[in-house]
Order: C-alpha cells, then structure tokens, then sequence
C-alpha cells in the first residue's frame, strides 16, 4: 500500500511518469490504441500525431458512454472487514492547504442549467433524501486502489427532483477547490452506485475526503470524482474538466 505522505500529490490525479498495469489500460478505455495512454501520460504526440490521437480518444469516449456503461453493471462490494486503513487512503486537493467551507451553516448545493427545477440543497435535505452506503473499491489512475465505505444520495434521486429538460444530455460538477470541476454523461450520472457522497467510514466525510459533499462513483477513476462540491449543472454540450482539459480522458471508467 502506498504510503500517504508519498502518495499526497498523486492521489486521485492522473500519472505523468507512474507505470500503468494491463488493467489500468482497459480502465483508461485504450479501445483504440495509444491515444488514451498517451495522454494519461502526458505527452500529446506532438503537432502531427496530437490531433489524431485527440480523434481517437473522443472516439474511445464515444464507445464507452454508448456501449459500456450499463445500470446492470454494477461494482463489486465488500465487506466491511476488508477496508484499507484509515491513513493509508490518501487524500489529494489541488488546493494547499485542503479547502475548508468557511461558513458551513451557509454552504448548500446547487442544481441547475437544463432543468425545469432548479434546485438549491443544504446539507440536511441531502441526508433527508433516500441514502445509499456500500463499501467499495476506489481505483486511482496513478495505479493505486484502496477500499472504503461511502454513504450518500443518489445522483438519480437529485436529477429526479430537479427535472432535466429534453436538452440535458450533460452534467458539469464544479468544487470550490480552485476551480475544480469534471464534466460527465447523463447515463453515468444516473447509474445506480453514483451517488452525492456525505460520509465516510460510516462518519461525516472530512475535508481530506472532499467535506461537506462529493461526487461517488466506483465505475470511475479517481479524478472523475469531484470533491468540494458546489453545483450540478446540466448542459446540452459536454464539458470537459480540470484534467480532461489538459488531454485526459474524458469518460474516466473503471
């Protein structure tokens, strides 16, 4: 297990110089090739390679939200017994110190875009929603993987009440963690282990793990899911994100 204080700035963060196993590869989506891993890898391909291998990550994107991602396809569970220790699960910002609310009496979440109603949610309307708690496996792209119990509302139950319009194909998850944000497909966001995560090991989740509310899913990586949230918005385009900005890929599956 990696140790946390070497792990700090890697965690949930794309590698740039880590080795990626064969099953890191099919996590990536390399349904077509180098093109994901090359960008998970920070390097573009140059000026005459970066543009087809830009084609062929969309596409590899494109193949993975239509065909892959299924509500039957679950992640595994476990028990609780076979969580990782506390300290050995690392946390990661990319802000310094972590980001803490500075007021949380006055901290809520937003729903809005494409939607007939928006919504503005405070912690405790979150908690009243139904709830879902699994323990689960977390799979960072760097190679890592670590496992936790993750209690939360389902993204479905907070799309259900605000009403996505027919335009909404799209979701962008915005943190105040110096601009954080990831941009998903609707089908993902609807799947039924994604959820608005509020605990942690079966207490409040901690600012080492995105307090007051992330984004939890185990079908993806590990910078697909935003901390620190502050809004949901739907869209008709596709966002794209802080890493999948700098040529990541965008769908991010396990």
């Amino acid at each position: 297990m990696t140790d946390p204080r070497a792990a700090r700035g890697a965690a949930d963060r794309p590698g740039r110089g880590g080795e990626l196993s064969r099953r890191d590869l099919f996590r990536l989506g390399l349904t077509a090739g180098g093109a994901s891993l090359a960008a998970a890898c920070g390097w573009d391909g140059g000026p005459h390679l970066g543009p087809t291998l830009h084609a062929v990550s969309l596409a590899n994107d494109w193949v993975g939200e239509k065909l892959l991602v299924s509500s039957s396809r679950l992640a595994p569970v476990y028990p609780v017994s076979r969580r990782t220790p506390a300290g050995l699960f690392p946390a990661y910002s990319i802000s310094h110190p972590l980001p803490v609310v500075a007021d949380p009496a006055a901290w809520a979440f937003e729903v809005k875009g494409l939607v007939e109603r928006p919504q503005r949610l405070t912690l405790a309307m979150l908690q009243a929603l139904p709830r879902v708690t699994y323990t689960v496996k977390h799979h960072c792209v760097e190679g890592w993987t670590a496992i936790a119990t993750w209690t939360g509302v389902p993204v479905a139950s907070v799309i259900a009440l605000a009403r996505p319009t027919a335009a909404a194909r799209y979701l962008r998850f915005d943190s105040f963690d110096h601009g954080y944000f990831n941009g998903w497909d609707l089908k993902s966001a609807m799947h039924p282990q994604t959820i608005l995560a509020y605990a942690w090991n079966d207490r409040p989740i901690t600012p080492a793990h995105g307090a007051p509310l992330r984004l939890y899913s185990p079908i993806k990586l590990g910078y697909k899911l935003t901390k620190f949230l502050t809004a949901m918005t739907f869209t008709a385009e596709r966002p794209l994100g802080y890493w999948e900005g700098q040529g990541y890929p965008w769908l991010g599956g396990v």
